[in-house]
């Protein structure tokens, strides 16, 4: 059974959908099979990996999927990175909170779609707009646990507090089961004062729920996604590749120690 894991932080310009694609490309490329939901209107995501949102096969997208008038298998594409396909966005999409808004059950209609797919792939990544809408709440209701990328600058910390207070009130009332993967620093510029000093402000707060890896600033994950493909492609041998393959490397790490510790290993 697949793993659903939420991209997700209300603040624009934190690297959400760079990670969303190139943590899904790197594990990928280490022989996961992964499926990458792009949730927010702004289509970014699609459009990094290369889909053409004006191809008549990108017409059953994630709109589709959240209004329930297509199957969820139906509107999944491959993409031309190994192991990695994307169900698409488009900017449909930004009616869908209120044309939900008097539907039973609204938060959940994710949900009840991604069960049908979940034992298809090994991890299943959701790049949720940057808002804490009806969109989101569906993504989080629908996942096992969420990846918070969190910017090294002065408003590192601002609005993390009302993202933990929505996120406690999915446990409460529409997914318990729900839990943080890891806050995820992004943008790091060693030059900078600033962004060490948000390091460790962020560490300090949230301990060992902070990634080890940090993503560092690097001019080629913009020119891999205006290229239409992940970084991994792009160019593999920078700074930017070599920061989400050492994060995905983590990421399967922190996964196979939970599942031993689960099992009394």
């Amino acid at each position: 059974m697949g793993k659903v894991i939420s991209i997700v932080n209300q603040k624009g310009g934190v690297g959400k959908t760079t990670t969303s694609v190139n943590l899904s490309a790197s594990l990928g490329v280490l022989e996961k099979k992964i499926l990458l939901i792009d949730a927010d209107p702004q289509a970014n995501a699609t459009s990094s990996l290369g889909v053409n949102l004006y191809d008549e096969k990108t017409t059953k997208t994630f709109y589709e999927v959240l209004e329930n008038t297509t199957s969820i298998k139906d509107s999944i594409l491959s993409t031309d990175s190994p192991n990695l396909d994307i169900i698409p966005s488009s900017i449909d999409l930004v009616g869908a909170e209120i044309e939900l808004v008097n539907v039973n059950d609204r938060e959940k209609m994710l949900s009840n779609q991604i069960n049908l797919i979940k034992s298809d792939y090994d991890f299943i990544f959701i790049d949720c707009p940057p808002s804490l809408g009806l969109i989101t709440i569906n993504c989080l209701s629908a996942s096992d646990s969420i990846i918070v990328p969190i910017q090294c600058e002065y408003f590192a910390l601002e609005g993390l507090g009302k993202l933990m207070s929505t996120i406690r009130q999915i446990q409460s009332h529409h997914n318990n089961e729900l839990g943080i993967e890891g806050l995820l620093l992004t943008m790091y510029d060693s030059r900078l004062r600033l962004s060490n000093n948000v390091i460790e402000e962020v560490k300090m707060h949230f301990g060992n729920i902070v990634f080890d890896t940090i993503i560092q600033r690097n001019v080629r994950l913009s020119e891999a996604s205006g290229h239409g493909t992940s970084i991994i492609k792009y160019d593999a041998n920078c700074r930017g590749a070599i920061n989400y393959l050492n994060l995905a490397k983590e990421f399967i790490n922190k996964n196979l120690n939970k599942i031993q510790t689960q099992n009394g290993f």
